[in-house]
């Protein structure tokens, strides 16, 4: 069966050894949304960064400053990925033949955009097993 991880992107790289590491942000900044993240570095933290799987930056922004509760976050984030339809199914596609790691910032994947991406991709191939690191 093939798996599809989730981590964060501050662990080490190391970790995904044989694995494509994706970032799914919508940009490398701290919470602010404007400073850089100068952690976030590609082929330290990440191989490959798709920015058309990131959340709207309004959405991260009024999620971050509790102007939306979880609840609110996750249903738009589900509708904005249906609204991407088609680059979900390949991406569901790519993760059958690929050892594919979504990554984002966060720590945990309960709160978390990476894990919601994860389980729309396995909507779409249900034999997908997905492993939270």
């Amino acid at each position: 069966m093939p798996e599809l991880h989730t981590v964060s992107l501050f662990k080490p790289l190391t970790m995904d050894a044989g694995r494509i590491r994706i970032s799914v942000i919508s940009r490398p900044t701290l919470d602010d949304g404007i400073t850089p993240d100068e952690r976030i570095i590609k082929n330290i933290t990440h191989h490959e960064w798709l920015r058309e799987f990131a959340p709207q930056p309004k959405l991260v922004g009024s999620f971050k400053r509790n102007e939306i509760g979880w609840e609110e976050y996750e249903r738009e984030y589900l509708t904005f990925l249906r609204t991407i339809r088609e680059k979900v199914k390949l991406l569901s596609n790519r993760c059958l033949y690929q050892k594919i790691t979504l990554s984002c910032v966060e720590d945990e994947a309960i709160f978390c955009h990476r894990r919601l991406l994860a389980e729309e991709l396995q909507r779409h191939q249900p034999s997908l097993i997905i492993i939270h690191k």
